[in-house]
């Protein structure tokens, strides 16, 4: 367990210190590791005596290029792309503008739901984020909305992309635990719901402490309500077709991928927003995301095997049990650890730290790793708005020059309340994850 633990601290040296890309640094670790288990030196290193810890790797990159369901990756991410640019974003607030609008805080419940819908297609919490503030945050600013509530609003709804399905964040977690992706994706699906309802209503409690925060608009007669509804038709068509073929398994995961990516891109094609131009660079911002993700999972899945191999999980359990705790009381500990790493860490790097860490012992203290998976991701989301770090916030910052992350910061304080009842009802309610996965595939 000493050899994995120093290996996690220069790990974590290597990141934070050094600022070495996550991806590099946890790959050199497990082969240096890997190679110290096995009494190697660097006196020796251009010897053929280094040639198990060097075969380790190359495997681990050969079998992951290979590995014909890591194709869901590109193709989510390229169907994500065209979205963005068919300007589907843009349809979406003004439809939910036109049944939300009249109500008090009605603008932030609009860009909330606007935000769910769009980040269960394009799958990125950080460009739901830039995207939604170039469209929701205009018209808050125009009718009198206060700049905590309206920036609020717009980086806690993108929270919601990395648990929506489909999510990479699910895909990576599914990845590295071997895990169903559909039952991952099934299991997100009622979280998400919830972490939209509860944001309204987080929304609805900031307005009845300050009605001035979160003005009504006028309301839109039913027939604009309708033409603003017909626009939508199929970003709601595109996710029936992608996520209901998965769910009722008429599709794997990977063939919903490319359903999807096609889908999209003759999305675009009718739209007309879809040029060589906006081909080209949806192309290549999909193959440079795919190659990070890429090297990213690949390092991973080495720094996995080296805990693995100097047998952390099995230590770790039995360190566990040392302390006579429940195994509830155990996953509480799991959530405070994750919670203080969100402050410093983004989501990807935290999940790719933790979860070879922590799921073979959430696995031996009989725990569902579906449900593990959604909780893990729910902690997450709320790491996105947690300062110091707040990824989500800092985006925001960047793109709405007259609002500070200050402002932003205060005004996330209901949504992170919200956030935190949804984790405490999934963490205590395993069936709120569970249930979908259950009733379909079990």
């Amino acid at each position: 367990m000493i050899e994995s633990f120093i290996g996690f601290l220069i790990l974590l040296s290597l990141i934070l210190v050094f600022r070495v890309p996550i991806g590099f640094a946890m790959g050199a670790v497990g082969i240096v590791g890997f190679a110290y288990l096995q009494g190697l030196t660097f006196d020796n290193v251009l010897d053929f005596s280094w040639r198990g810890p060097v075969s380790l790797a190359s495997n681990r990159i050969i079998d992951t290029a290979q590995e014909y369901g890591l194709s869901v990756i590109p193709l989510f991410i390229l169907m994500g792309n065209f979205v963005t640019k068919a300007n589907l974003s843009g349809d979406l607030y003004r439809a939910s503008h036109a049944f939300l609008g009249h109500r008090k805080g009605g603008l932030s419940m609009a860009t909330i739901v606007a935000c769910g819908g769009f980040s269960a297609i394009c799958g990125s919490s950080l460009a739901t984020s830039a995207t939604m503030a170039k469209v929701a945050m205009p018209p808050m600013q125009k009718y009198g909305y206060s700049n905590s509530l309206a920036s609020a609003s717009i980086a806690a709804g993108s929270t919601l992309g990395i648990l929506i399905p489909p999510s990479v964040i699910l895909l990576m977690y599914g990845l590295l635990t071997e895990t169903s992706i559909r039952e991952l994706f099934a299991a997100g699906f009622i979280p998400g719901i919830l972490g939209i309802g509860l944001y309204l209503l987080a929304t609805r409690y900031v307005v009845w402490r300050n009605p001035e925060a979160g003005p009504a608009c006028e309301s839109m007669p039913w027939p604009e309500r309708l033409i603003a509804l017909k626009n939508v038709w199929s970003v709601l068509a595109l996710f029936g077709v992608v996520m209901g073929g998965i769910y009722l398994g008429v599709f794997t995961p990977s063939e919903a991928a490319g359903v999807g990516a096609g889908g999209a891109f003759i999305i675009a094609l009718l739209r007309k927003s879809l040029n060589l131009d906006a081909l080209f660079h949806a192309l290549i911002d999909t193959g440079r995301t795919t190659a990070m993700l890429f090297t990213v999972l690949i390092g991973a899945l080495i720094f996995s095997d080296f805990i693995t191999f100097a047998g952390l999980p099995a230590e770790l359990l039995a360190f566990v049990q040392s302390f006579d705790l429940s195994p509830m009381g155990i996953m509480l500990i799991i959530v405070a650890i994750y919670l203080v790493l969100g402050m410093v860490f983004e989501s990807l790097s935290m999940i790719l730290l933790t979860v070879p860490i922590f799921y073979p012992l959430v696995q031996s203290l009989g725990f569902d790793l579906v449900w593990f998976g959604i909780l893990v991701v729910v902690v997450t989301e709320i790491s996105l708005i947690t300062p110091p770090v707040g990824m989500n916030v800092f985006v925001l910052s960047a793109v709405l020059d007259d609002v500070k992350a200050g402002t932003i910061f205060k005004g996330i304080v209901p949504f992170w309340c919200a956030d935190m009842i949804r984790l405490a009802l999934i963490l205590f309610v395993s069936s709120i994850a569970l249930f979908l996965p259950e009733m379909l595939y079990r």
